[in-house]
């Protein structure tokens, strides 16, 4: 059997660091884990027309700073800020520390795992042809800047009886390469026939430097001015 290995666990401190950045003791930690748990759910479930990508939460000292990476922040800032205020409101009643909001916007999801893999699976939903939406996925990603990608359909794919594993590779994906910058992620679709997973790879180069803060970096100068002010 083969062992496959997540690429995000698998660089962690070589060219990536953790989403929650805390640390805790005995049982402080689980309380806190279950908080983010529980903030980053209800971040994803609440708002879903915001295409986030995901959420990062750090703990300083008495303080909880949330930065929300989407690709459509108006979503979560609202008009003159509001819907912003209220979510932080809301927030602020999961955890006992003090809550600050940072969105972070995402200039090109087209080649962010997460947003790819999520589109695919709403394409899936409203009964899009599988092969049809996994091959406009993979040229917008390479038209964008990816150096290759691959995506990974499995379940009752077109409603057949029998469920199957389908996929689309183009360009590099160098998986046994620890400084290959990889963003990988996970959806899932739930269509009449039942579930259907992707999975989806994105290769956006290396990293030469061992930087455990790298990603977050990168990320950064992609967007140069995408930070919004924490509130």
């Amino acid at each position: 059997m083969g062992h496959k290995s997540n690429p995000i666990g698998l660089r962690l401190q070589i060219n990536r660091t953790w989403d929650s950045r805390w640390y805790a003791e005995g049982r402080d930690y689980a309380k806190l884990l279950s908080e983010d748990v529980e903030i980053r759910k209800y971040i994803v479930e609440s708002l879903p027309q915001a295409a986030i990508s995901k959420v990062v939460i750090e703990r300083p000292a008495k303080l909880c700073r949330i930065s929300i990476y989407a690709a459509r922040p108006g979503v979560i800032i609202g008009k003159k800020g509001a819907d912003i205020e209220k979510l932080r409101a809301k927030l602020s009643k999961m955890t006992e520390s003090e809550v600050k909001l940072n969105i972070v916007e995402i200039r090109k999801p087209e080649i962010d795992a997460k947003l790819v893999a999520q589109g695919i699976a709403d394409q899936l939903i409203r009964r899009v042809a599988f092969r049809r939406a996994m091959k406009r996925a993979v040229q917008s990603a390479l038209r964008l800047g990816a150096e290759g990608i691959k995506i990974t359909c499995g379940g009752r794919l077109g409603g057949a009886e029998i469920a199957r594993v389908e996929w689309y590779r183009e360009g590099r994906v160098p998986l046994h390469t620890l400084r290959a910058n990889i963003d990988y992620a996970e959806a899932e679709a739930l269509t009449a026939y039942g579930i259907i997973g992707i999975k989806c790879w994105i290769f956006k180069g290396e990293i030469m430097a061992h930087d455990p803060t790298a990603q977050d970096r990168l990320m950064m100068e992609a967007q140069t001015s995408g930070v919004r002010p924490a509130r």
